[in-house]
C-alpha cells in the first residue's frame, strides 16, 4: 500500500486553512496562537510545503471550530485505508446527527475495543500487519464522533445488537468482557441507546446496515456485504431501510432490559477469565 502524499490532497488541506483563516480576517500569527503552533509552521502548511500531522489537523479543527474538516484532510493525505464500499460514507458518518444501525453478527465499528477491531480486521485474507494497524487506527479514528465537544455535538446513536453478538467469542474471554463493559459504558451514555434482538426470534435485518442523517441530508444507507459494502444516497432505499429499523426496534428488548443484557454478558465472559 502506497502512502506517498499527493500534492492535490496536500493543496486542498492548505488552500482550506487559508480560505478559513481569510474569512475570520485573522493574520498567520493570530492563527499560530489559537492552534499552540509557531507561525513557520501554520505558513508551512498553508503553502503546502509541509504535510499536516494529525495533532495539527485536530488544532486546526478546534481553531476554527470545524466539524472534522481538516482531520478528513489529512487522513486523505496518509491514504488511511477505509474500504472501498465504506469509503464515501466516512464524510457523512462525521457529519451526522442521527446515526441508526443494526448488527447481526459484530459490534459495531464505533463501539469497538481496541483488541476486538484488531481481531476482526487481522482475519481478512491477504492482510498484511502494517495494513491492519492503518485500518486499525481507521477504525478507533471514527469512534472520535462519540467524544467530540463543542458544535456540533455528538450524533444520536441508536444501536440494535443481534443478541448473539454478545456471546460470540471473537477474542478471548477477558478481551470480550473488556469489550461487552465498554458496551455498557456506552450504553449509558445519554446520547446513545443500545437495544439487544433476542437470539431466538426472526427478524428482517439480515445483514448489517447505517442509516446517517447530517443537515444537509435526510438520509444516506451504508449496507454491508460478503466482500465490500455499499453506501446509498438514494431516498426509497432510506425510507425501506428505515421501515426495517423500525421493526427490528419494535421486537428488540427495551432500554432496560437491554442494559441488563449486556451487563449478564459481560459477566460472563468476566467470570471465564477467573482461575
Amino acid at each position: 500500500m502506497s502512502h506517498e502524499l499527493d500534492d492535490a490532497d496536500r493543496n486542498a488541506f492548505a488552500e482550506e486553512m487559508r480560505a478559513q483563516r481569510k474569512n475570520r480576517g485573522w493574520s498567520a500569527d493570530e492563527l499560530a496562537a489559537k492552534m499552540l503552533y509557531s507561525v513557520s509552521t501554520v505558513k508551512n502548511l498553508e503553502s503546502g510545503y509541509r504535510a499536516p500531522t494529525p495533532a495539527q489537523a485536530i488544532a486546526a479543527d478546534e481553531a476554527f471550530g470545524t466539524p472534522g474538516t481538516f482531520q478528513r484532510l489529512e487522513r486523505r493525505l496518509r491514504g488511511i485505508p477505509f474500504s472501498a464500499g465504506f469509503r464515501p460514507f466516512t464524510p457523512y458518518e462525521e457529519q451526522a446527527r442521527l446515526i441508526r444501525t443494526f448488527q447481526n453478527s459484530l459490534v459495531p465499528g464505533l463501539f469497538q475495543t481496541r483488541k476486538y477491531a484488531n481481531a476482526i480486521l487481522a482475519v481478512n485474507p491477504e492482510t498484511t500487519e502494517d495494513i491492519v494497524k492503518d485500518m486499525l487506527e481507521a477504525r478507533l479514528q471514527r469512534q472520535q464522533i462519540l467524544y467530540r465537544q463543542g458544535t456540533p455535538p455528538p450524533p444520536r446513536i441508536h444501536a440494535i445488537l443481534d443478541e448473539h453478538v454478545l456471546h460470540r467469542g471473537i477474542i478471548p474471554p477477558a478481551g470480550m468482557a473488556e469489550q461487552l463493559q465498554h458496551l455498557v459504558r456506552l450504553a449509558r451514555m445519554p446520547r446513545i441507546s443500545i437495544q439487544v434482538f433476542p437470539g431466538n426470534r426472526a427478524h428482517p435485518g439480515h445483514g448489517g446496515f447505517i442509516i446517517a442523517e447530517t443537515p444537509q441530508h435526510p438520509a444516506i444507507v451504508y449496507i454491508d456485504g460478503v466482500l465490500d459494502g455499499r453506501v446509498v444516497e438514494s431516498a426509497d432505499t432510506a425510507e425501506r431501510m428505515d421501515v426495517v429499523f423500525r421493526a427490528l426496534q419494535m421486537e428488540a428488548y427495551s432500554g432496560t432490559v437491554s442494559l441488563a443484557k449486556l451487563e449478564e454478558a459481560a459477566q460472563q465472559w468476566n467470570d471465564q477469565t477467573e482461575p
